[in-house]
């Protein structure tokens, strides 16, 4: 699983443009897909413990609702995961989609992909 797929040749290959980047948002696959960033950024501490982000340095109390939590439990189940550690990287990933529509522009100046035009 270490193989890295170079994305622009193979779009350059089959005669296509990249515009943008598209992520799951729920379903089997998106479990999936949680589960592989599990994988892939989690690591066992040095002292031993709970595999965790090793970026993560920041601990806070978050209140939920116990139907968001149940939730999390489930999806955590898929992918290997605490609830809480699940419900971190889903914070993390809301935060850095937002900051990548700021980024885009005033609403009204969508793109394409915005616009879900292929």
């Amino acid at each position: 699983m270490g193989v890295s797929l170079d994305m622009e040749r193979i779009a350059k290959e089959l005669g296509a443009e990249r515009r943008c980047k598209v992520s799951p948002r729920g379903g089997y696959f998106g479990a999936l897909q949680l589960a592989a960033e599990v994988s892939a950024r989690f690591r066992v501490p040095e002292g031993g413990g709970r595999a965790t982000d090793p970026s993560w340095s920041e601990q806070r109390l978050v209140r939920l609702s116990p139907k968001t939590l149940d939730r999390l439990q489930q999806l955590a189940e898929q992918a290997h995961a605490s609830p809480m550690q699940l419900a971190a990287l889903l914070l993390e990933r809301a935060v850095q989609t937002i900051g990548s529509q700021e980024q885009a522009g005033p609403p009204g100046t969508s793109s394409a992909c915005d616009a879900g035009v292929t």
